[in-house]
């Protein structure tokens, strides 16, 4: 079974020339990329089996130059597919001939830490990992934690509501996301949520999280930070069967103990770990 990719539209495709021009008018020359070599690091995520060479790659720096370009190719009828770093295997990010890919590698700054209130305010490629590292000094981190928080982006993590080890005691993206800056499809910017745990009015920011980037491009988020443990204690449990490891999960969530994190590997996933392991520290010692 294969994914039916649409039949890219042929005017679009006609007037790429003429699109690629509008669209260096509204952002500086690195952040458009149209030859062939460089957009195709931008032909698929991490669900490499399919690839499709977007029309350009456009990696705006701010809020305003994201509003410029949705509102352009919103008048011009091309189609945009947000990315944040590409890390995702369900491949929202992979693109069509007749879109173009928006990314927002190059809007990865801390704006505003506020401890006091425990919020952050970070713009929306910065990655996950990296809002933590920020907070450290200060003995704060933000809890939600996928395996792919090394490289993925906030806007990535808002977009698919990620979660995580951790999300078992602390929630997910939902449960840690205080408001964001969004632009619409046809550029108007709107905020949604602020810097305080709950808003007035309808929950448009629990719309946007886990929307895949289909209403809209995040481009600034507000997020939880928390107090860091004073300490941990990993534990090792072998168990004779999956029932028996499920019943002690059970059993410890029942007692009202909610561990930071839970995590279950079967014989298979062990010995496959223990055959990579191996590889590895023989490549080392080859190396030595």
């Amino acid at each position: 079974m294969t994914i039916a990719f649409p039949t890219p539209d042929p005017a679009i495709l006609n007037r790429r020339d003429e699109i690629l021009a509008g669209l260096a008018r509204l952002v500086p020359g690195e952040a458009l990329i149209v030859s062939e070599d460089e957009r195709r690091a931008f032909e698929t995520d991490a669900l490499t089996a399919y690839r499709r060479m977007p029309l350009a790659v456009v990696l705006p720096s701010s809020t305003e130059e994201v509003s410029r370009v949705l509102r352009f190719c919103h008048q011009n009828g091309v189609k945009v597919v947000p990315r944040g770093a590409g890390t995702s295997l369900a491949g929202g990010a992979i693109p069509q001939e007749d879109a173009i890919v928006l990314g927002v590698a190059k809007m990865n700054q801390v704006i505003e830490i506020d401890f006091a209130n425990r919020a952050a305010r970070v713009q929306s490629g910065i990655t996950n990992l990296a809002i933590s590292q920020a907070v450290a000094h200060e003995g704060y981190f933000y809890a939600p934690d996928p395996s792919s928080q090394l490289a993925c982006t906030i806007a990535g993590n808002i977009a698919m509501n990620s979660g995580g080890a951790h999300c078992l005691r602390y929630g997910v993206t939902t449960n840690n996301l205080l408001g964001v800056t969004l632009v619409l499809l046809d550029g108007t910017v709107v905020e949604l949520g602020g810097e305080h745990l709950d808003s007035p009015g309808y929950d448009l920011l629990g719309l946007i999280t886990g929307s895949e980037g289909q209403l809209g491009v995040v481009t600034e988020a507000v997020v939880r930070i928390l107090r860091a443990a004073e300490g941990a204690r990993p534990a090792l449990m072998g168990f004779s069967s999956v029932e028996a490891a499920g019943a002690c999960v059970a059993a410890i969530i029942g007692a009202g103990v909610i561990p930071v994190a839970m995590e279950y590997m079967d014989r298979k996933a062990i010995e496959i770990c223990e055959a990579l392991r191996m590889r590895a520290t023989r490549s080392t010692s080859r190396r030595c």
